[in-house]
């Protein structure tokens, strides 16, 4: 198998709350889709590790498997083998009621366009998120002080059609992090974006990453912006590579 990482010791805190946190450790996940003929493995004996506070960007052509390890890793699919684990708590031993739970109130998504609802302003987008998770024991964030963080509180008021192609990013990443994830998935987050924009996006995602002590994996094909990055892995055919330091 591939080590891309070390896993850390599970959490001996209560799972459901806040908690210590020990980031995301994959180990020996292995995924196949399809069936007969048409059986694919999208994900290889894949081991990695992500600590909190730190950015981990993987790379790979298109088919390689990094979509399949985000959907593993933010528990929307389970694995055919190993585990997954975030803080500790085996993702796999959750039902699915759990994991949905855990999905909502520990892990956030940043997705290719921001993702946010046409009808809500820049602080609903946010406060929708506390209503969602209300009654959960989470450390959640003050909407109007997260937007100031990521430099959006002057377009609070603003809807998305009124909002750039970066500004939108920038909102959905404040979204993503109302409830003080542990984990935060990105999905080709400069997909949209002209150069200037695309390293702003990404420098905010570095610095929220350390600030918020997050775990941060981030799919790209943009190789202009991993140098914001604390580690690069590449996928190939389902695997993962050694890592590397952004040059």
């Amino acid at each position: 198998m591939n080590h891309t990482g070390t896993t850390t010791s599970p959490s001996t805190t209560d799972p459901g709350g806040p908690g210590e946190r020990s980031g995301l450790a994959l180990s020996g996940v292995t995924l196949r889709l399809g069936d007969g003929d048409s059986l694919v493995t999208a994900l290889d004996a894949v081991d990695l590790a992500v600590r909190p506070g730190e950015f981990v960007a993987v790379v790979g052509p298109s088919g390689a498997g990094k979509s399949s390890l985000l959907a593993v890793a933010g528990a929307l699919t389970a694995p055919d083998e190993g585990t997954v684990t975030i803080d500790g708590r085996d993702i796999g031993a959750m039902s699915e009621a759990e994991r949905a739970a855990h999905r909502r109130h520990h892990i956030g998504f940043v997705f290719q366009t921001g993702n946010l609802l046409p009808a809500l302003t820049v602080l609903d987008q946010l406060r929708l998120v506390t209503h969602l998770t209300r009654g959960a024991d989470l450390a959640r964030r003050e909407p109007r002080e997260l937007l100031e963080e990521v430099g959006m509180a002057h377009k609070a008021d603003r809807r998305p059609h009124q909002l750039s192609g970066g500004e939108r990013q920038r909102v959905g990443i404040a979204r993503a992090l109302m409830t003080t994830p542990s984990l935060l998935l990105v999905d080709e987050p400069t997909a949209a974006l002209d150069r200037a924009r695309s390293h702003e996006v990404v420098s905010l995602l570095a610095r929220e990453t350390k600030r918020s002590a997050v775990a941060t994996v981030m799919v790209t094909h943009d190789h202009d912006v991993l140098a914001h990055c604390d580690r690069i892995v590449e996928m190939t055919d389902g695997r993962l590579s050694d890592q590397t330091a952004p040059a």
